[in-house]
């Protein structure tokens, strides 16, 4: 079983800046051996991707929505991946998710899931 744990997410004016993380647990979890992603759900609509990382943190992949305003990382030592968030939007407030799967903007290929962290960005 694996736990992950979003933190990070709370209230910010346009134009600011958040950093989420999202901490990796579990017996028989190697966060190192797998790929990261964050999904976030904004209020009547659907989940949608945001950005993923390779096991390595050699490859990233962004939505064009957030492409040049978010960087995800990881740290395998800290079993934490990050979601650097600046010059936010009010579209970008939504609940956001890491997950843990296979590289790719679909979520269909990660098995595992967070509860979720709150962002909202006024304007």
């Amino acid at each position: 079983q694996v736990q992950l744990v979003e933190s990070g997410g709370g209230l910010v004016q346009a134009r600011g800046s958040l950093r989420l993380s999202c901490a990796a647990s579990g017996r028989t979890f190697t966060f190192s051996g797998y790929d990261m992603g964050w999904f976030r759900q904004a209020p009547g609509k659907e989940r949608e991707f945001v950005a993923a990382i390779s096991w390595s943190g050699g490859m990233t992949y962004y939505a064009d929505s957030v492409k040049g305003r978010f960087t995800i990382s990881r740290d395998n030592a800290k079993n934490t991946v990050y979601l650097q968030m600046n010059s936010l939007k009010p579209e970008d407030t939504a609940v956001y998710y890491c997950a843990a799967g296979s590289y790719s903007d679909s979520e269909t290929t990660y098995g595992a899931w967070g509860q979720g962290t709150q962002v909202t960005v006024s304007s």
